[in-house]
């Protein structure tokens, strides 16, 4: 095939971010790509697939990684610094090859390359599948924190399970979501390498056996976790870490009783059972269900890690000495565990339980080194998605584990009691162990007791956690208590998916920035610079028409790219408050309805995210944003003036598509309710406006930008809980606000469900009765910032001096920001700026 000629914006390759391709590297791309196409596919040109193409382009930039990775980890050893585990288990990596080819700066040579062979990289791009190994912000955040991990060059690995299926595939159909598997291995995956030779034993049920000296956990049932391999590439220095996922194997012997009697067919069975274990990724995040496969994929992943950490810390040149190696005395000073949430808190009896029962370690310097090694981090504030394991399940799956957790919980609350003496309540509310109703353990009183650090991940989310979630545990050890907020990688989320602005930006102010994002300050002084105001407007402008033209070919929708794209993508949750934004759509629509000739200032509203299978009211949300989208697109009174699009299977390739066109992000969660967020800091780095609530990150991006650069409504985390106190009537707001009324009345009388007028009496019946995030206390102040928003849309030159400033107060929101302080403040390391040799160089 013929690649398609491409515009002289796209040739021009002098632009400092990106690099000019020589020659020699085109030339060694194109023998490269031909090679692994003859010798690794077996294809020749008059076979080979799209799909080919891209294994090829995969391969060949994959080649350019290989000696990076070996000699970092050569350098590691030499070395010996500390090692950063980070334990997590969901990273929502996205696309592999555009990332890798950006930040080994061959995306120039590999272009010109495919392009002198008659392919378009683009074409191949889309040929890659989404690592969807993770359910949201929590996975991406994990993604984005890997790739500054390495550009700052940490000693780090990413450790989680390799799951079959990642988070499902949303289809619409008949305006409900539908999910499908999500079978991302179906082809193979060019970048992982299967590491056989380092695969460990993992142990479940059995019974502790209790001797004088010590006690032993026997009879057990044991599946192998294979380790996968994934390299994680530092932006140009040459640094390559990696991402190891455990895939579950089970045992090579068969159930032989079953086999002896001639139940072939049950003893597969028996092994695909265990193997089940990393078969699924459970979206249901934040509906917490005592699943046995969840907790099983919990322990399966932390005594695999805890293993390979113990194994890599005897073998380094310090763990290898004879005393170093038996005492475990100076393992915290060579290892750092990171917990991304409770999901991994199993890792604190887990290593216990090795040090005490197997390395013969004194319970109270076990606990020391344990306390010493691990950190957690804390991304929710909603009761329901705080996990708690039936102590039922736990003795039947890890028996010794919940011995080690009930002596934890003894030693512990012996301190608690000697501290405030008599206070029963205290002990009761710091417990490990609950005991109302069924019996369970808290996980996050659990990772808070055995971790020296704690933190949360927006200073106001931070602040919740010590003055309520974890009061008492704050008012016991305050200096455990910080705040990291989070952040995003600005390679991915704007060097790889804004390029256009990026070449402005590194045109204006040089290309420090992609390293150092703070540099983006000095735009500031460019906001009123008629030149500038321009460029950046073209820009948004040219990103525009691209995502319209391609969401009108994705849905039908024909969008009008001069309107304003108002864009809320993220989980479907009740708290995220996704029915607000509709009831406003709604609100717009009556308006035009009502008086069709008055002005308005057009708008496309896209909603976009997942609903968890199990989460009945989320599922319900999306079906009425279709619905309401159905009955607004094909009315010929409104026109192009209002159009409702929701976006199908959104995912990280389809944010990276969306983002660099929005003008106005909707972060409208509920005060105190969003711990921070993360795809308010990628709108807000890529140029769209904040619409927003005074609640996680949005606090301090205002605080960054100034209040005349954000438009914030509603009430503060105050406020909320001073309502709660009060008690909330949705009715009164329902009777006091007409516009309200007809829009509640509209979705509960059948107005956008005509053949079944009682499908969204669930959906209402929640908001006057049981809404525990206050949608109509804030709806008034919502509805009336918009129409702020839209008079300022107006105005674009005001509108684009306010986009570059928040273009230039992004800077603190990077993921380099946020991993430097992990490693200071956490974590005891100092992040590195050094380059390392490349492959080729001497060392």
């Amino acid at each position: 095939m013929s690649a398609v000629p491409r515009s002289d914006q796209e040739k021009r390759k002098q632009i400092s971010v990106r690099g000019i391709a020589g020659v020699e590297n085109i030339a060694e791309v194109k023998k490269t790509f031909n090679r692994h196409l003859h010798y690794t596919l077996v294809k020749d040109r008059n076979v080979a697939t799209q799909r080919d193409y891209y294994f090829a382009l995969a391969h060949t930039v994959k080649d350019h990684l290989v000696g990076r990775w070996i000699r970092t980890q050569q350098y590691y050893y030499e070395k010996d610094p500390k090692r950063i585990y980070y334990l997590s288990l969901e990273y929502y990596m996205g696309r592999t090859l555009c990332n890798t080819m950006i930040n080994l700066n061959i995306q120039s040579a590999c272009d010109e390359a495919l392009y002198q062979l008659g392919l378009d990289i683009e074409d191949l791009e889309d040929m890659e599948e989404d690592a969807g190994l993770g359910n949201g912000g929590l996975g991406r955040l994990a993604a984005c924190f890997l790739d500054s991990m390495a550009t700052l060059g940490l000693a780090a690995y990413g450790y989680g399970l390799r799951y079959e299926y990642g988070i499902f595939a949303q289809r619409i159909k008949k305006g409900e979501q539908v999910e499908e598997p999500d079978d991302w291995l179906r082809f193979g995956n060019p970048w992982e390498k299967a590491r056989p030779e380092y695969t460990l034993p993992v142990n479940f049920y059995g019974r502790v056996e209790h001797t004088d000296k010590a006690c032993k956990w026997v009879d057990t049932q044991i599946v192998f976790a294979i380790p996968y391999d994934n390299p994680i590439p530092g932006f140009r220095n040459n640094v390559v870490n990696t991402m190891r996922l455990w895939s579950a194997k089970s045992p090579n012997s068969f159930n032989l009783k079953f086999f002896n009697d001639g139940d072939y067919i049950q003893a597969v069975l028996d092994r695909n059972y265990a193997e089940n274990i990393s078969r699924v990724l459970y979206p249901n995040d934040n509906f917490f269900e005592g699943k046995e496969l969840r907790l099983k994929q919990e322990y399966f992943m932390v005594a695999a890690t805890l293993q390979d950490i113990i194994r890599r810390f005897k073998s380094s040149k310090f763990g290898s000495r004879d005393p170093v190696r038996t005492s475990f005395d100076t393992f915290p000073d060579k290892v750092a565990i990171q917990l991304n949430d409770t999901h991994p808190a199993l890792a604190i009896p887990e290593l216990m339980r090795i040090l005490v029962d197997v390395e013969g370690v004194t319970w109270d310097k076990a606990w020391d080194i344990t306390v010493r090694t691990c950190a957690y981090t804390n991304h929710t504030v909603l009761p329901e998605a705080l996990e708690r394991w039936p102590v039922s399940m736990l003795e039947n799956i890890l028996p010794r584990h919940l011995q080690i957790m009930y002596e934890i919980n003894a030693r512990f609350l012996d301190k608690v009691s000697k501290k405030w003496p008599g206070d029963v309540d205290r002990l009761r509310r710091m417990s490990l162990v609950e005991e109302y109703g069924e019996k369970r353990i808290n996980m996050a009183h659990l990772a808070i007791v055995g971790s020296h650090a704690v933190n949360g991940v927006a200073a106001i989310h931070s602040e919740i956690l010590k003055k309520d979630i974890f009061r008492d545990f704050y008012e016991m050890n305050p200096e455990k208590f910080q705040n990291k907020t989070n952040g995003i990688t600005p390679r991915r989320w704007l060097l790889l998916c804004n390029p256009s602005l990026a070449d402005a930006i590194a045109e204006k102010i040089g290309d420090k920035w992609v390293t150092h994002l703070e540099e983006l300050a000095q735009l500031k002084k460019f906001a009123n610079d008629p030149s500038f105001i321009r460029t950046v407007h073209k820009i948004k402008q040219e990103n525009k028409l691209k995502l319209a033209a391609y969401l009108t070919k994705e849905t039908g929708v024909n969008i009008n790219p001069a309107s304003m794209f108002d864009i809320q993508v993220k989980r479907i949750h009740e708290y995220k408050r996704q029915l607000l934004n509709c009831l406003h759509i709604i609100t717009m629509y009556n308006r035009i309805k009502k008086n069709p000739n008055a002005p308005f200032v057009p708008r496309t509203v896209m909603i976009g995210g997942k609903a968890a299978p199990g989460y009945h009211t989320a599922k319900q949300i999306i079906k009425l944003v279709c619905a309401v989208g159905n009955v607004v697109n094909n009315d010929p009174v409104v026109g192009d003036k209002l159009k409702v699009v929701f976006l199908e299977n959104y995912r990280v390739t389809l944010a990276e598509k969306i983002i660099p066109g929005a003008d106005l992000s909707e972060q409208i969660s509920t005060a105190g309710t969003e711990a921070s967020g993360t795809g308010n800091m990628k709108f807000m780095l890529n140029g769209a406006l904040t619409i927003g609530t005074l609640d996680g990150a949005n606090i301090e991006m205002k605080e960054e930008m100034g209040a005349e650069n954000i438009f914030i409504f509603g009430m503060t985390v105050d406020e909320v809980e001073d309502l709660k106190r009060r008690g909330y009537n949705a009715w009164d707001y329902y009777n006091r606000l007409p516009e309200l009324k007809q829009a509640v009345d509209q979705i509960s009388g059948g107005y956008f469900s005509p053949n079944n007028p009682d499908t969204f009496k669930d959906l209402t019946n929640i908001l006057l009765n049981h809404d525990r995030f206050y949608l109509f206390a804030d709806y008034e102040a919502y509805i009336k910032c918009q129409e702020r928003v839209s008079d300022m849309f107006t105005n674009t030159e005001e509108w684009t001096k306010m986009v570059i400033m928040n273009i230039a107060s992004s800077g603190k929101f990077s993921s380099d920001r946020t991993i430097a302080e992990y490693a200071r403040e956490i974590w005891g390391v100092e992040p590195s700026w050094e380059k390392l040799p490349a492959p080729h160089e001497a060392r």
